[in-house]
């Protein structure tokens, strides 16, 4: 299982998270996490990255 060390705030201190065994099929990028000394669960959701905004080209103007 992989493990990072990230705060848990039951723990109040940095601890030792690890991903338990995934019901999705996610495996080791699973995006849930438990603390290893409490239990206490993490959800990491992904950054959503903006995406640009597409305007319509600006209609050429003709003389008068």
């Amino acid at each position: 299982m992989a493990e990072r060390e990230l705060h848990c705030d039951t723990c109040e201190s940095p601890q030792l998270f690890e991903v338990p065994p995934c019901l999705d099929g996610h495996g080791p990028t699973c995006p849930e996490l438990a603390c290893t000394r409490c239990g206490t669960a993490l959800f990491l959701a992904p950054t959503p990255t903006p995406t640009p905004l597409r305007h319509p080209l600006p209609t050429p103007r003709r003389a008068a």
